[in-house]
């Protein structure tokens, strides 16, 4: 099962909420990485004492916002009258790995995904 992180996930890991931890560390065991995006790190990240988002974070994949991405973000948003982009972004990395999304957001991701060729998952964390 592959899994992209959004804030709320990574907000939970950095708060040290136990059920968040619990189902990374089920991941890991089982042999998947999850996965968050650059842009999410950017919107959590406050202080280098967040010691707890850092080493959850050390056992994720982070992906970069490529640039060819760009394009693929704006036509989502633009399909739902949307403008978070990193929302857009987290819709587009996890359709890309048939990912499911963890968020603390479900209704936003899910009216982005709602407008993909093929929805993705998105589930509450």
């Amino acid at each position: 099962m592959s899994v992209v992180y959004d804030a709320g996930a990574l907000i939970a890991a950095d708060r040290g909420e136990r059920q968040i931890w619990a189902d990374h560390e089920a991941l890991m065991r089982r042999g998947f990485v999850p996965w968050t995006t650059a842009p999410v790190v950017a919107q959590v990240s406050r202080s280098p004492d967040q010691a707890r988002l850092r080493r959850f974070l050390r056992s994720c994949h982070v992906a970069a916002f490529d640039p060819s991405e760009a394009h693929a973000v704006g036509a989502l948003l633009g399909k739902t009258s949307a403008a978070d982009v990193v929302d857009a972004h987290v819709v587009i990395t996890a359709a890309a790995r048939a990912a499911t999304v963890l968020t603390s957001d479900p209704r936003d991701l899910r009216r982005l995904s709602d407008r993909l060729p093929t929805p993705i998952p998105v589930e509450r964390v």
